[in-house]
């Protein structure tokens, strides 16, 4: 018999924000918090929302325009887009950046070094089988 409690899932950093930026990406034009918890459901608070959306803000990922009483908001980054400004405030605290860099580029698989590569210098990376 286990003493464990039962409740949701403590989900992991950032995920909600991911969550969130797919849902407004999937709207016809700047979309309400309502709409955005509606459409992840599984019963998310409105201000748990609203928290969600006010960091996407502080962070650039998101606009708001007023509507009525409250705002419409709008995606400006997607997920890739979120988790560089992530690795980017890892970055920033760091004082030996280069250090922090070397080791993250010798940490990486070797396609992903490949194609790190490839974006430094500015050359096509390789996408064999896509258009």
């Amino acid at each position: 018999m286990t003493n464990r409690r039962e409740g949701p899932r403590r989900r992991a950093q950032g995920e909600l924000e991911g969550l969130v930026l797919e849902a407004l990406g999937e709207a016809d034009g700047p979309a309400s918090a309502g709409w955005v918890q509606e459409r992840l459901g599984g019963g998310l608070a409105y201000t748990t929302v609203i928290t969600i959306l006010t960091r996407l803000l502080a962070k650039g990922a998101v606009t708001r325009e007023r509507s009525g009483r409250s705002f419409a908001w709008t995606p400006v980054a997607d997920q890739a887009g979120l988790a560089a400004h992530r690795m980017r405030k890892v970055l920033d605290g760091e004082s030996d950046r280069e250090a922090v860099l070397a080791s993250f580029v010798t940490s990486l698989e070797p396609e992903d070094e490949r194609l790190l590569r490839e974006l430094v210098l500015g050359t096509e990376p390789d996408t064999k089988g896509t258009d």
